[in-house]
């Protein structure tokens, strides 16, 4: 037991060598991605289709592994196709070659248009990336490089996994991969060389095919042939002898109602500068072998036109500058802007003129004259043409941010009614230019809340955009505001009608701002219609030689005599507190109707009908039909009533919140009822007076016929009669109805207290407007610019016709529907729709600049014309076009003479100086051959040389398997790579 006791004390000392290092758990790491994503064994799929790669869906997963604490991610990236059935898995061979291997010698889907690098340079469906996490890490050292390809290939040997893995190394800028296939006795490796200068003996065919050629090591003597295709990109960039269409606009022009080179109202639309940058022009020989082409540094065989396959593709400018998407985007930056109309313009609008003119002598008047005396002093016109004297005087012409002609165009187009001497008499100015009534642009206002294109609203916004992008920018936008909101207060104390707004209560479809003018137009034409009711009655003469003398100075009632008018009012003193409706009076409170109340209301309580009966009907407007009052058999009649109050949808979210914080309770919801029956009580007291002796069934049959229900009963004497009661609701106790029909006096609409105060609305209403901030005036506004934008685009499209813009359109018209709706959008919903508008407008101004380009309008034969223009329209959505008849088709002799063109203006101005006419005259008529070999001068130096090499050899022996090689070449001014994917025999090696 000694003897055994002795060792144990040594057991610390022996290393456990079963411990698995950071390496090998590396390993383990990446062959459970691999078995947990399933590319274990082989799978077969079927061969690749011509353009597949472009055509086809591409998807990628991603996991993240550790190496020690450095992280990469592993991305396997694979082309999405139809997965083979189970019993063709079963009948692959053993030895059958990787899928991989077999992709690198297909020759349908060389120079993939968009594709990774790896699919472009190996022609890969599928493949594993093992890559640092964080861009900013790289595997850098030879020895890191080396031990994560040990990795890749103990991994790829211990699962199976016939997918290649490649291992990203250098900076990722780079784009160096190296990796690894390996199959049933079979391997092929991935190599790159990335270098910034080109030895000269690669710059052509030749030497690549003697890399080509001793990379392979080929012991065969009779080297099987090799398969070449090539492809050399020439690059148009100067497109000097074709001027952008797009003219930017002249920003001094203004010529009878044109600013900017636009008439107000139009919005600008195109790109300011050539939105297509560059054509580059791919011409390419899928198919050659080595003896049939000869390419050396002394004499090439590759002549582009001559190439049996042209392919096109543009790239677009970034960002190109476009009129339509500055516009809104400048007149969206103003929402940001806190700063009110007074701190923007300087001073303080609204100013009392007694502060000039100020001394003791005045300050006593003011405070011992009578009330009369001050109203025509801080009379609204007064303070308005006091405003009017104080911008002009602290803000001179030279300083003010609109110069008169500009403001005084846009006032016209505001306000076409101006320009004649008598202003219009109807309610709204509509333009027969615009859309008709019906369509579906004319309705867009419903879904984006803004307002009809043919409306005042819409108008002043575009002006308003307009003025901030060319004149004055945000002081422009105040300027304007504030005389927009002198103009609406001048058009309400002269009794003028607001242009452009459709009559009748506000439209909640539109803008609120667009609501708060047409309640404004609603005071106008009460107030207007009580004027000249005043007019008519000849029951108060002092007014009505008042209302007449102002009625006649109206239509010459101009800024400067307003004073006089105002004074007028002001001696004589009931301009407000008598009211005349289709010659009616209607009085203020019913306090003044004493008669009435010892008359009717003593009756009402005492006596009831009979007594009603005695009194004499009052505003009848006609008989209903043949209905007659159920008692006394008279004709009932349909009384005069007040119109109800129109509303704003603020003042119906004030009123809701009023209602709601009433509560739950009976006296809550009882005060809730009252307040709510203000019309019904109105209409009841209209009834009685016109119907006396009327019963609240007679109402009901007039009001609402539903809650009178009749049925035919038997009388005593057997016949059949109709018997008629109030439904239901109309019977429960201390109903609405029953208790405003007791309260209800017989009192015509004439002298009712009014339901609807428009002095006291409009007064509001141009209060709202003055206190309106520009930020807050250009979101009210915003809607009605993005609806103009929008119908802008779609006239625009309607030109070109390209079927991708219209389902954009769609698109941002269902967003802009959704987004426009909320009381206060979120500012990065309305930077995506502007944002998306400004794409489409890029989108139109590409196509025109291609058709200008290609010449589509000039084309004589309608075939040839619908060919180009569908070239073009193919141009802008897809990636890569291939050119029908290469350097011989239409459109190939288009670009050949662009490019041509485009040489011969760089040549020229080489060769200007030094060559005589004589000699370029000579050079013109040349032979035939000098013609040839000038050809090439035709196109300039390619910017890029791809070359395409394959063959199937065996390695590394000759009785070794003949497996597939392939060599891709890229040249470029920046740089040169070779990416090389060689197979070898693993079998006995």
């Amino acid at each position: 037991m000694a003897a055994d006791s002795e060792p144990e004390s040594e057991v610390f000392e022996i290393t456990d060598f079963t411990t698995a290092s950071e390496w090998e758990r590396f390993i383990s790491k990446v062959e459970e991605v691999l078995n947990d994503w399933k590319l274990i064994g082989n799978s077969l799929g079927k061969p690749l289709e011509k353009g597949v790669f472009t055509s086809g869906t591409w998807e990628e997963k991603s996991d993240e592994i550790s190496f020690a604490d450095f992280k990469f991610s592993v991305t396997h990236h694979y082309l999405v196709q139809e997965s083979t059935d189970k019993e063709g898995k079963d009948e692959v061979p053993e030895d059958v070659i990787p899928q991989s291997m077999q992709d690198l010698l297909c020759m349908n889907n060389d120079f993939p248009p968009r594709a990774h690098c790896l699919v472009r340079w190996y022609g890969l469906r599928e493949f594993v990336v093992i890559a640092p996490a964080a861009n900013s890490d790289a595997v850098l050292s030879e020895s890191k490089c080396n031990l994560l390809l040990s990795s890749v290939s103990i991994a790829l040997g211990n699962t199976g996994c016939q997918v290649p893995l490649f291992v990203q190394i250098h900076h990722k800028w780079r784009r160096m991969y190296v990796g690894e296939c390996q199959g049933p006795g079979v391997r092929t490796d991935f190599e790159m060389v990335h270098l910034r200068k080109v030895p000269n003996q690669y710059t052509h065919l030749s030497g690549l095919l003697d890399i080509f050629k001793s990379k392979i090591g080929c012991p065969l003597t009779p080297l099987p042939p090799v398969n070449i295709a090539i492809r050399f990109t020439y690059v148009l960039q100067d497109w000097q002898q074709y001027f952008w269409p797009q003219q930017p606009p002249d920003i001094d022009a203004l010529v009878g109602g044109e600013v900017g080179g636009l008439e107000f109202g139009k919005l600008p639309f195109g790109a300011c500068e050539d939105p297509i940058s560059e054509l580059h022009l791919a011409t390419t020989w899928p198919h050659l072998t080595e003896g049939i082409v000869v390419d050396n540094d002394v004499y090439s065989d590759l002549d582009p036109m001559q190439a049996p396959h042209w392919s096109v593709r543009v790239r677009k400018a970034d960002n190109p500058q476009c009129l339509l998407g500055d516009f809104v985007t400048e007149f969206f930056k103003i929402c940001r802007r806190k700063e009110s109309t007074d701190e923007i313009l300087g001073r303080s609008t609204f100013e009392e003129e007694g502060r000039e003119i100020a001394d003791i002598t005045h300050a006593l008047s003011k405070l011992t004259e009578p009330a009369p005396v001050p109203i025509h002093k801080l009379s609204v016109s007064n303070m308005v043409h006091t405003a009017k004297k104080k911008i002009r005087k602290h803000r001179g012409v030279e300083e003010s941010p609109l110069n008169n002609d500009v403001l005084n165009t846009i006032l016209l187009f505001l306000f076409p009614d101006a320009a004649s001497e008598k202003p219009l008499d109807g309610t709204s100015s509509t333009d027969n230019s615009n859309p008709p009534l019906e369509s579906e642009e004319y309705n867009l206002y419903n879904q984006f809340k803004s307002a009809p294109s043919d409306s005042l609203t819409y108008k002043l916004a575009l002006c308003l955009c307009m003025i901030n992008f060319y004149h004055g920018g945000l002081k422009g936008v105040a300027h304007l505001w504030q005389e927009f909101v002198l103009e609406m207060r001048f058009r309400w104390e002269n009794n003028f009608l607001i242009p452009g707004l459709a009559s009748g209560p506000p439209d909640l479809r539109c803008c609120l701002l667009h609501q708060k003018l047409q309640m404004l137009n609603c005071c106008i034409e009460r107030k207007k219609a009580r004027d000249e009711g005043r007019k008519t009655s000849p029951s108060d003469n002092v007014t009505n030689t008042y209302s007449g003398d102002a009625g006649k100075s109206g239509d010459q009632l101009g800024p400067d005599n307003l004073r006089e008018t105002d004074k007028d009012k002001g001696e004589v003193g009931k301009s407000w507190d008598s009211w005349s409706d289709s010659e009616e009076e209607f009085f203020e409170c019913l306090s003044d109707t004493e008669e009435l109340k010892g008359n009717g209301q003593e009756s009402g309580k005492k006596g009831g009908p009979k007594e009603m009966a005695s009194l004499k009907p009052e505003g009848r407007l006609h008989q209903h039909g043949k209905l007659t009052l159920l008692h006394n058999g008279e004709p009932l009649y349909i009384p005069v009533t007040q119109e109800p109050a129109p509303m704003t949808e603020d003042l119906l979210e004030e009123q809701s919140e009023v209602l709601a914080k009433l509560g739950t309770s009976a006296e809550g919801a009882h005060l809730r009822a009252r307040m709510q029956s203000a019309c019904l009580l109105s209409d009841m007291e209209s009834f009685k007076a016109a119907n006396p002796g009327c019963f609240l069934e007679d109402f009901v049959r007039w009001y609402s016929p539903r809650d009178y229900i009749e049925e035919e009963v038997v009388d005593e004497k057997g016949n059949m009669v109709l018997k008629g009661e109030l439904s239901a609701r109309m019977k429960i106790p201390s109903n609405m109805w029953v208790e405003a029909w007791e309260t209800a006096k017989p009192i015509p609409a004439r002298r009712q207290r009014r339901l609807f105060d428009d002095t006291r609305e409009a007064e509001k209403v141009l209060h709202y407007l003055a206190v309106q901030k520009p930020a807050d005036l250009a979101r009210h506004l915003l809607p009605c610019v993005i609806h103009a934008a929008v119908l802008k685009v779609k006239e625009e499209e309607s030109l070109e016709s390209i079927s991708s813009v219209k389902k954009i359109i769609k698109q941002i018209i269902s967003h802009s529907s959704k987004v426009l709706h909320f009381p206060n959008p979120e500012d990065k919903k309305l930077e995506e729709i502007i944002h998306q508008i400004t794409n489409v407008e890029a989108i139109i101004a590409r196509a025109r600049s291609l058709k200008a380009k290609f010449g589509t309008e000039k084309c004589e034969q309608e075939e040839e014309k619908e060919d180009l223009e569908r070239f073009v329209s193919c141009l802008l959505e897809h990636p890569e076009v291939l050119v029908v008849g290469a350097g011989r088709g239409h459109a190939g002799r288009i670009i050949h003479k662009l490019f041509v063109n485009a040489q011969r203006l760089t040549e020229s101005s080489d060769e200007a100086a030094t060559m005589t006419p004589a000699e370029e005259e000579l050079k013109r008529m040349g032979p035939p051959e000098e013609k040839r070999q000038n050809l090439a001068a035709d196109f300039p130096p390619p910017a890029g040389r791809e070359v395409i090499l394959r063959t199937a050899v065996p390695r590394p022996a000759p009785y070794s398997r003949a497996l597939p090689q392939r060599m891709y070449s890229v040249l470029t001014k920046e740089d040169f790579r070779l990416a090389g994917a060689f197979s070898s025999d693993t079998s006995f090696f």
